[in-house]
């Protein structure tokens, strides 16, 4: 068995146990955390390609390919060149930054050869992708800030001292016009013009400068001058790093292969792309605290692209507790609280996480809905005859539409709130509860967990009592 093997074996032990208890929470995170450095060159080269594709949304031409390139090179006794572009354009960087580094930490880890480009030339251009406007130049001075800045807080998830690092104005400072002209000859404008985001400026009245038609050409260029085996980047950056596969011909070079990763969506669970701008995003330099808190505040839906864009779960333990929460055998609560303590020990460490998750559960606890004034009130001797989304929808007006609702437990976000002595119990409601009248599924959800007490419905983060039942 591999060494990823072996933790495999060990992580889906503890994930069959009490994923509420701290010591079985911790034992996990000690395990899934150590796979962040876990050597990975014992893999054949197909589970390496799997390894990969399994946190990608691109590999083209495709996966069987990328297991055989893997395989040439190892016969030759080497590892992929593996090129990631870097254009640092600024100082702070949020977890969804991390998600490209992650997968390029694995085909580090795999004993591939990894280059990141610095584009000092290319960031003077500025990336058009998926811009409506023009992106404004950096001088060499913004350039230096903001990589050293990069680096420091990116380093909890990829180890920058085993990498090469190459600055694109080692070969396009100097490209002579002839070289240039010569390349672009041979490269449709339709294909330059065909981006979506260009067409949408244009229509729009926008400007297209020339220095933006050639950006994916520059950065083209570098593949061909370092001869990459595969390009890493986010999913946005495919038609760029298809043009790095026309030009390596262009060279007479073999082309490229390509591995493209998602954008992850914020936390405000918008469906907007984690960003600053909006305000959706968890930054690297923030406290373990504040970290472990903006987890724990996502949707439900949102846990399992998380865990797949910064764990090292395999797919088949992903499963595993996306079952048991199906099953009603593990609380999509203590899963988040999981979920949290990953990210949390990768930035800051396992002893963080832990005080982290420690400092969460004694806030969570002390809170008391019924400590909280004027809640909205449903009557089961009234309303119990009403379908839960009906009532939400009409008489508590938490949703918009009964189909809202629905939305909402569909995502594992509506819920009975027990308040007991001893504390809170939560008991999700399915879609299918959720359809159902008011007076008949409180009790039965109630029989079922063996709980008594307070009763509150809880959808999201809005809150009512529930009386009468």
């Amino acid at each position: 068995m591999t060494r990823l093997g072996d933790s495999v074996q060990r992580a889906g032990e503890l994930l069959a146990q009490d994923l509420s208890s701290d010591e079985t929470v911790e034992r996990l995170l000690a395990e899934t955390g150590a796979r962040r450095y876990l050597d990975l060159t014992d893999l054949p080269a197909r589970e390496q390609a799997e390894l990969i594709a399994g946190r990608a949304v691109d590999v083209l031409p495709s996966v069987e390919g990328l297991a055989e390139r893997i395989e040439a090179a190892r016969q030759a006794g080497h590892g992929l060149n593996v090129k990631l572009g870097i254009d640092p354009t600024a100082a702070d960087v949020h977890l969804g930054h991390t998600v490209p580094m992650i997968v390029l930490s694995r085909f580090q880890r795999m004993g591939h050869d990894v280059t990141l480009i610095i584009g000092d030339i290319t960031a003077k251009i500025g990336d058009p992708s998926g811009r409506s406007s023009e992106r404004p130049p950096l001088t060499d001075e913004d350039i230096a800030r903001n990589l050293a800045g990069y680096r420091d807080q990116v380093k909890p998830f990829f180890d920058f001292e085993r990498v090469r690092f190459r600055h694109n104005s080692e070969w396009l400072a100097g490209i002579a016009l002839p070289k240039l002209i010569g390349i672009l000859s041979q490269i449709p404008a339709s294909s330059l013009l065909q981006r979506e985001d260009f067409r949408n400026r244009l229509s729009a009245g926008h400007g297209l400068t020339m220095s933006e038609l050639i950006y994916p050409v520059a950065m083209a260029i570098d593949s061909a001058e370092i001869d990459a085996d595969i390009e890493l980047g986010g999913v946005d950056q495919l038609l760029n790093m298809q043009m790095g596969r026309k030009v390596m011909e262009i060279y007479g070079k073999k082309p490229q292969m390509i591995t493209t990763v998602p954008l992850i969506e914020g936390t405000d669970g918008s469906g907007a792309k984690m960003s600053k701008s909006k305000g959706n995003y968890i930054a690297l330099n923030s406290s373990a605290d504040d970290v472990f808190g903006r987890i724990m505040s996502i949707p439900d839906r949102l846990m399992v692209p998380y865990l797949r864009a910064w764990t090292e779960w395999t797919d088949g333990e992903i499963d595993q507790v996306t079952a048991r929460i199906e099953k009603g055998t593990l609380h999509p609560m203590d899963l988040k609280r999981v979920l949290a303590g990953e990210v949390v020990t990768a930035i800051h460490g396992l002893k963080a996480a832990m005080a982290a998750r420690a400092g969460f559960t004694a806030q969570f606890s002390r809170k008391s809905f019924s400590d909280v004034e004027s809640l909205p009130v449903v009557d089961a001797a009234e309303h119990g005859d009403k379908g839960v989304t009906a009532i939400l929808a009409t008489v508590l007006e938490f949703t918009p539409s009964a189909s809202a609702a629905r939305r909402v437990a569909k995502q594992n976000g509506l819920r009975l709130v027990v308040e007991t002595d001893s504390g809170q119990r939560a008991v999700v409601l399915s879609e299918a509860d959720a359809l159902r009248p008011l007076g008949e599924v409180v009790p039965e959800k109630l029989a079922q967990a063996g709980v008594s007490g307070a009763v509150y419905l809880k959808a999201g983060r809005k809150v009512a009592e529930v009386r009468g039942v």
